[in-house]
C-alpha cells in the first residue's frame, strides 16, 4: 500500500482523468485500455514518466515512483498473460495479486504474531487513555472507531506493510470500514478541534461557577454570549467527553430546629405538591434554613417563595430562632402584597415548631391565607423551597462572612441575582421576574 495520501482536491483532479477508473485516498485504479497502451508505448522506448505526463497525469501528485512501479507491474502481467490479462480479473490468480493464505512461511507467521502483539499493546494503551482506570477483571470493549484508531497508530508507528487486512480480521472490523474511517480522518480532526474550542468556552463558565452548574445552566449562560446558541445535547456530550460534572449537593444534616409542645397543631396538606401554578401570588412556600459563618457563628434565614414565578418575595435573616423570625417574614410578605391578595391564596410549610405555633397560625389566618403543611418527615412536599436553599448554599460563600452584616449583604445580593438575572430552565429559560411578567401578560 502506498504511503502517499491524496486529499479531496487531489482525488477530484486525478479522478477527472479519463484514464482513471477510480481513486481513493491511497490508491488509483487505471482503465484497462490505458494499461495496454502504456505497456506498448514503453516497449517502443518511452519512459514511464513521459507516458504518464503525456496522458494527463501530474507526477507531483501521484509521484514518479508510482508511475515506474505501476508500469513495471503491468509489463509483468503483459508478458505473462498478454492483453487478456488486463481485461480479466486476475486478483489472487497471478503474480500481481495478493499472496495466498495457504502455507505461510515461518517469517510471515512471525511478522503476523509481532503485529498482533503490537496491536494488543496499543489497544491496552487506548483503553487506559480513553476510558480511565477500570476495576480488575472488568471487560472493556472498544467501539469500531477506537479500533480503527489503534490499527492506524500501529501501522504508522511500526511501519507495518501489508498488515491492514490481518489487523482488521484480528479486531473484528471490516477493511472497507477502516478505509472509510481513514478517508474521513480529516473531518474527525476538524471536529475534534471544534469540540476542544467549545470545551474551552464551557470550561470558562464551569470554572466561574466553581463547578456548580449543569448542562442546562451552561445552555442559558451561552444564550447570552453566542448569537447562535449551542444545542443542549451537544453541551451534554461535551461535558461527558471532557469530564465536566456538576457538583451534587449533599443532604442537609440539619433536621430538628426546636421541639413542639402539645399546644402546637398541624394542618392538612392542602397543596399536595401542586407546584405547577400559573397564577402569581396564589401559592406561597416558606421554610427556615441555617447558615454557619466565621468563628462557628450561626444565622437563620426565613424565606417565602412564590410557586408560580419561583421568586423569593420575602425573607428575614436573624441570629435567633425565636418566633420573631417568622413574624417578621409574614410582615414583609404583607408589605410586598400591599393588599393585592389572591382570593385563594395559600401558604405552605413543613411541620416545624414555628409553623405549628398557635400564634403564628392566628397571624396567617388574619392575613387571609389558607395554611397548608407537608406530611411529617417528607421534605419533597416542600421541594421548591428546599431547592432554593440548596442553590443558595452552593452559590454563596457564606462561610467566609466575618459578621452578620457581611452575611446579610451576601444574601441580599444573591436573592436579587436569583430573582432578576438567574435564568431557570423550567421557566422557559427566563428569570423569575421575567416569568412573572410573562404570566401576567398571558
Amino acid at each position: 500500500m502506498s504511503k502517499i495520501f491524496f486529499n479531496e482536491h487531489q482525488r477530484k483532479r486525478i479522478g477527472s482523468n479519463p484514464n482513471v477508473a477510480s481513486v481513493s485516498d491511497r490508491a488509483i485504479q487505471y482503465t484497462s485500455e490505458f494499461k495496454i497502451r502504456a505497456v506498448q508505448e514503453n516497449l517502443n522506448g518511452k519512459g514511464p514518466s513521459q507516458i504518464f505526463i503525456e496522458n494527463g497525469f501530474d507526477l507531483e501528485i501521484i509521484g514518479a515512483k508510482k508511475a515506474k512501479s505501476s508500469l513495471s507491474r503491468w509489463r509483468n502481467t503483459y508478458n505473462t498473460y498478454g492483453e487478456q490479462g488486463f481485461l480479466e480479473e486476475r486478483r489472487g490468480k497471478g503474480s500481481t495479486g495478493r499472496p495466498s493464505k495457504k502455507d505461510l512461511s515461518a517469517e510471515k507467521k512471525l511478522e503476523k504474531a509481532e503485529a498482533r502483539i503490537k496491536y494488543l499493546e496499543a489497544e491496552l494503551g487506548i483503553i487506559k487513555k480513553a476510558r480511565g482506570a477500570r476495576e480488575a477483571g472488568e471487560e472493556t470493549v472498544l467501539a469500531p472507531h477506537e479500533k480503527y484508531t489503534v490499527i492506524n497508530e500501529v501501522i504508522r508507528k511500526y511501519q507495518l506493510k501489508n498488515m491492514t487486512r490481518y489487523l482488521c480480521e484480528l479486531t473484528g472490523v471490516s477493511r472497507s470500514g477502516y478505509y472509510a474511517w481513514l478517508l474521513n480522518s480529516e473531518k474527525h480532526a476538524i471536529r475534534e478541534e471544534e469540540d476542544y474550542q467549545d470545551y474551552l468556552l464551557l470550561k470558562s463558565i464551569y470554572d466561574a461557577s466553581k463547578g456548580k452548574i449543569g448542562y442546562r445552566g451552561l445552555y442559558m449562560a451561552l444564550e447570552e454570549l453566542l448569537v447562535t446558541p449551542m444545542n443542549h445535547k451537544k453541551i451534554l456530550r461535551l461535558m461527558r467527553k471532557f469530564n465536566l460534572f456538576a457538583k451534587v449537593r449533599r443532604a442537609n444534616p440539619y433536621k430538628h430546629i426546636a421541639k413542639a409542645t402539645q399546644a402546637h397543631r398541624t394542618v392538612p396538606n392542602h397543596l399536595n405538591r401542586a407546584f405547577d401554578q400559573d397564577e402569581p401570588g396564589k401559592v406561597f412556600l416558606t421554610d427556615i434554613t441555617y447558615l454557619q459563618y466565621r468563628n462557628s457563628h450561626t444565622a437563620y434565614l426565613s424565606c417565602v417563595k412564590d410557586v408560580a414565578t419561583r421568586e423569593i418575595i420575602a425573607y428575614e435573616l436573624s441570629t435567633s430562632l425565636k418566633m420573631r423570625i417568622v413574624y417578621r417574614t409574614l410582615e414583609k410578605l404583607e408589605e410586598t402584597l400591599d393588599g393585592n391578595l389572591h382570593p385563594e391564596a395559600m401558604i405552605h410549610s413543613d411541620q416545624g415548631v414555628h409553623y405549628t405555633n398557635p400564634a403564628y397560625q392566628e397571624r396567617v389566618k388574619k392575613m387571609g391565607l389558607l395554611q397548608s403543611m407537608s406530611r411529617r418527615g417528607n421534605c419533597l412536599d416542600n421541594a421548591p423551597m428546599e431547592s432554593f436553599f440548596g442553590h443558595l448554599k452552593d452559590d454563596v460563600d457564606y462561610q467566609e462572612a466575618h459578621n452578620l452584616f457581611e452575611l446579610k449583604q451576601m444574601i441580599d445580593e444573591y436573592i436579587e441575582h436569583y430573582n432578576t438575572t438567574r435564568k431557570q430552565w423550567n421557566l422557559k429559560k427566563m428569570t423569575p421576574a421575567q416569568y412573572r411578567s410573562h404570566l401576567i401578560a398571558a
